[in-house]
Parts: structure tokens; sequence; C-alpha cells
């Protein structure tokens, strides 16, 4: 598969976003009474601590494959 340029520096977009949204995200759930009561917080603090994960997992890989193709579509130009 190729991408274009383009697509490349949206799936860049999309990783930085994720990278700035994700973490402070995090930083509300830390600072979310449910966070810490005894009836729900290990669940409610865990979920979310797992779903922030993976999102920044597959924002990285998304960002990989953008600097991916917009190195590839640097040699097809040339």
């Amino acid at each position: 598969m190729v991408l274009s340029r383009r697509w490349s520096l949206l799936l860049i977009a999309v990783a930085v976003w994720s990278w700035l949204i994700w973490p402070r995200f995090l930083l509300a759930i830390w600072d979310d009474d449910r966070s810490w009561t005894v009836a729900h917080g290990s669940a409610f603090f865990w979920i979310h601590v797992g779903l922030i994960a993976v999102s920044l997992a597959f924002g990285t890989a998304v960002g990989v494959l953008g600097i991916l193709g917009v190195r590839a579509s640097r040699h097809r130009d040339r």
C-alpha cells in the first residue's frame, strides 16, 4: 500500500492529537473523586487508564505509519 503525502500528514496529525488529548484526560481522571472512592474507585480508575494506554498505543502506531509514509513520499519524489 502506498500512502499519499496528505494521508501521511493526516496520520501524523491524529497521532499528535492523541498525545495532546489523552494525557490531559488522565490528569482529569486522576483529579476526579470517583477515582479514589471505595465504591467504584479501583474499577473507574483502572478502566480509564487502560483506555488511555490503548489509545496512546494506537496513536503512536498511526504516527509511525504517517512518518514512514512521509519519508517514503520524499523518496518517490526524487
